[in-house]
């Protein structure tokens, strides 16, 4: 069934065509039966990778490393790793986020706890499955400015991204350490996006609110620090990473797999200065926030633990904590059982990811 070797073409024999004809044929018959049947092995709703929300904050920094170490890890993008594959959508403002997630245009994003906990609450189906982060909310007021303790704010404006944020209940705790309440201030609610510009144009007197809305004004000399929880509040959580429960029940090793890398990216986000060298670079691209890397440098040097990723446990005392504050400051109507609003189940049975950025 082999032929003379055909002149010049370097080969010691050279295969029948006809042979070859049918072994292509045949092959070609092989992968359009097989690529049927790993599909059906394969649900159709884990084809797309599955869109995690966020805003452009540095409390939501371990989502995209999640994302870009999760690709990292599948560089081909077989379909069988497609599976337990997520992607970032950036969001400008938490009520945007919010009814995305209401609707299921979002299986999942990082939103604000005690918001969750009100969603919850009123059954809309979502669970915590991960905290994001610690520490890095700021209260930012103008440089020029004579406020230096909260009682010096007594009737100014104060800008904050939503009362559903923990922000709102650092300012709170920040104001009874004066005996003050938010009766003695003006609260308006505000994307953080816009807070530096309502500063510089003196719309407001001070903001409160995550990182890098503090850096972006801090860094371009015109505002600087009152308090930030790296120093008032170190536990301080606000992002967390929110699935809803269909998601849960569909997908659990993509959920899984999301809180692995989650986790892991806190913990190499804390494990070298030089991974948070490369958490702004991946940070600053245009697919995850899209913003100039040296305000997110700025964010991570200044100091080097204004927010912090490392310690990601779940703790449901803080939880508790969180919610009896959310409940004082009248964010939620009555207290909301941990049950109701997480699941821990992935949070025990994680497993470290390799994040190889």
């Amino acid at each position: 069934m082999e032929s003379k070797p055909s002149p010049g073409t370097g080969l010691g024999r050279v295969v029948d065509r006809r042979l070859m004809v049918r072994g292509a044929v045949a092959a070609g018959v092989a992968a359009a039966v097989a690529l049927p049947v790993r599909r059906l092995l394969i649900p159709a709703a884990v084809a797309e990778p599955v869109t995690v929300g966020g805003l452009a904050v540095t409390c939501n920094l371990t989502l995209p490393v999640a994302c870009a170490a999760n690709q990292a890890a599948n560089p081909f993008g077989t379909r069988d790793a497609a599976q337990f594959d997520f992607k970032f959508a950036k969001y400008s403002g938490w009520p945007e986020l919010k009814e995305s997630l209401m609707s299921g245009d979002l299986q999942a994003a990082y939103m604000l706890a005690p918001l969750v906990m009100d969603l919850a609450d009123k059954k809309v189906p979502v669970k915590i499955v991960s905290i994001g982060h610690r520490s890095g909310a700021v209260i930012m007021v103008r440089t020029d400015s004579p406020y230096r303790t909260f009682s010096d704010l007594r009737g100014k404006r104060v800008a904050i991204p939503s009362r559903f944020a923990v922000d709102f209940l650092f300012l709170r705790k920040m104001l009874a350490h004066e005996s003050m309440t938010t009766d003695d201030v003006d609260i308006v609610e505000m994307a953080p996006a816009d807070m530096p510009a309502a500063l510089y144009v003196k719309g407001v007197d001070a903001y409160c609110t995550g990182e890098p809305f503090g850096a972006a004004a801090q860094r371009a000399g015109y505002a600087r620090v009152l308090r930030m929880t790296r120093d008032e509040w170190p536990r301080y959580m606000c992002c967390v990473l929110t699935v809803r429960e269909e998601l849960i029940r569909s997908n659990r090793p993509l959920v899984q797999n999301m809180v692995n890398y989650v986790l892991a990216a806190g913990a190499w986000l804390d494990g070298q200065r030089k991974n948070r060298e490369t958490a702004v670079r991946i940070a600053a691209q245009r697919e995850y926030f899209n913003q100039d890397p040296n305000i997110l440098r700025f964010v991570m040097d200044h100091p080097e633990d204004r927010v912090t990723y490392g310690d990601l446990r779940m703790i449901p005392s803080e939880f508790d904590d969180l919610m009896r504050q959310a409940v004082a400051a009248g964010a939620l109507k009555h207290p909301v059982s941990y049950a109701k609003y997480v699941d821990e189940s992935f949070a025990h049975a994680a497993r470290p990811a390799s994040i190889a950025l």
